[in-house]
């Protein structure tokens, strides 16, 4: 609906939205939000998920702009103006590689914004409360305050971690898990006096939980290390969602507590499940501090389990030639190097000779959950050839020839054979069952986890090194000159 050039800015806003059409507009926002949810789930539906997504965002700011509470526009279309340039300009130029940390940066942006929301509702509740709805609404208060310091401050070290600002090696401290204790005894404590204080004399108590608050969650993050930023980036989207529902009962906002709930619970379940790709309990990944930094090697990275097979461009060219099936794993190296349009290339040139093409995705491929997943959809691979872990590991023992590009923890014989890996247990790409595997990178250096991959060493390893879009081009290249 257009507002008139000749009002102004100053007219109340329940001259255009009645106060019984806003739970309407909420409601509706907060299904076409579960829509997006629902869309989401599939690569083949994810474009209708945002699109419902967006609507529903679009919705709900206007229904909030216009709700009669709003008397003044000014300052909030102010706010929503700087907001909208500066995220466009920030977004538009960050590169795939980087979405991780982009990822932090805004879940650090809701725990902030809910810590300032919770002081401010504090200071200025709008009306007088007393008794047991004044115990309720500042318990809601310090619960918002409380997990909104944590998004935020863990958030940060998220995303140093991720933009290299900060080793991805975790901060073990001695006694570290009755440290985190000590911090949530210390937020519990001040807690009672806080709401105990008279209505607007407990902002010295609330000041001092979120200072507590922040503290935790530097330590929980820092005590992560590199292999497990995936799940803590799940684990901090799911706190933000924790901090909009404690937001939305503290204002009395139906639909942040409907948003809020459905961001929580959605992101707790894909961090279980991504803790379960990756065999390791949730409680371990927030407390345990497991990990190691993805700069620097292992204790024993630097004593090779073997040599290194190298495969020439026109012998590689000619197995895969030979082929009747194909699989590619992508991994990191494939963003890094920005390679995804030139394997959509690759693999639509074989696919016109006749040799079927499929995609290798594991859960915890990239530093983000999708992130292969995104990177593919981008190029344009179909969707139908990008096969997830479980629904392919059957199928490599009868495939011609697999290509790692870029992969490395992911694709580590080591997770199934070495108990005392850091990765044991975790489930892994079995590509060691082809009949030739050939490993793309740029290097001879560890993963992320910094662990050992004796993969390349093994009888049907050949290693193909380079920058993933470079070999990828040099391999293009080669096919387009064979008949």
């Amino acid at each position: 609906m257009l507002i008139p050039m000749t009002l102004p800015l100053s007219v109340a806003a329940e001259t255009w939205l009645p106060e019984s059409l806003l739970p309407v507009a909420y409601l509706v926002a907060g299904i076409l939000f579960v829509l997006s949810i629902g869309g989401l789930s599939s690569q083949k539906s994810a474009s209708r998920g945002n699109f419902f997504g967006m609507a529903g965002m679009v919705l709900a700011v206007v229904a909030t702009m216009l709700a009669p509470e709003v008397a003044s526009y000014g300052v909030m279309a102010g706010a929503i103006a700087v907001g909208a340039i500066v995220g466009a300009a920030l977004a538009s130029r960050v590169g795939m590689t980087s979405m991780p940390q982009l990822v932090a940066a805004l879940h650090s942006f809701v725990g902030l914004a809910a810590v300032l929301v919770g002081l401010s509702t504090y200071l200025d509740p709008g009306h007088p409360l007393q008794g047991p709805e004044a115990i309720i609404h500042g318990v809601e208060i310090l619960l918002d305050v409380a997990i909104g310091a944590v998004t935020f401050t863990g958030s940060v070290v998220a995303w140093a971690k991720l933009d290299g600002r900060l080793s991805g090696k975790p901060l073990l401290l001695p006694g570290r898990h009755f440290l985190n204790l000590f911090l949530v005894a210390a937020i519990v404590g001040l807690s009672v006096p806080f709401l105990q204080a008279d209505p607007g004399e407990g902002e010295v108590w609330l000041l001092a939980i979120a200072g507590v608050a922040s503290l935790l969650g530097v330590h929980l993050v820092a005590s992560i290390g590199g292999a497990d930023m995936p799940v803590v980036v799940s684990l901090l989207n799911s706190y933000s969602g924790w901090t909009a529902a404690a937001a939305g009962f503290m204002l009395g906002n139906d639909l942040l507590i409907i948003t809020g709930a459905l961001v929580g619970s959605s992101g707790a379940i894909l961090s279980s499940i991504m803790c379960k790709a990756m065999n390791r309990s949730i409680w371990n990944v927030v407390f345990g501090g497991f990990g190691s930094d993805g700069s620097a090697p292992a204790a024993n990275a630097d004593q090779p389990e073997g040599e290194w097979t190298e495969i020439p461009l026109g012998n590689l060219v000619d197995r895969i030639l030979d082929a009747q099936e194909v699989v590619i794993v992508p991994g990191y190296g494939m963003a890094v190097g920005q390679a995804q349009r030139a394997v959509d290339s690759f693999t639509r040139d074989l696919q016109g000779r006749g040799i079927r093409v499929r995609f290798a995705i594991h859960p915890v491929a990239g530093r983000l959950p999708g992130h292969m997943n995104v990177l593919l959809a981008e190029a344009g691979v179909p969707y139908d050839i990008v096969m997830e872990m479980d629904e392919i590991n059957g199928d490599l023992p009868k495939t011609d020839v697999v290509l790692v590009i870029g992969a490395n923890d992911i694709v580590n014989p080591s997770a199934q054979t070495d108990p005392a890996s850091p990765i044991a247990g975790m489930p892994v790409l079995e590509v060691w069952k082809s009949e030739l595997t050939v490993v793309f990178k740029r290097g001879r250096g560890v993963g992320y986890a910094g662990v050992v991959n004796p993969l390349f060493f093994l009888d049907k390893t050949r290693m193909f090194f380079g920058d993933a879009r470079d070999s990828m081009e040099k391999i293009n290249a080669e096919l387009k000159s064979r008949p």
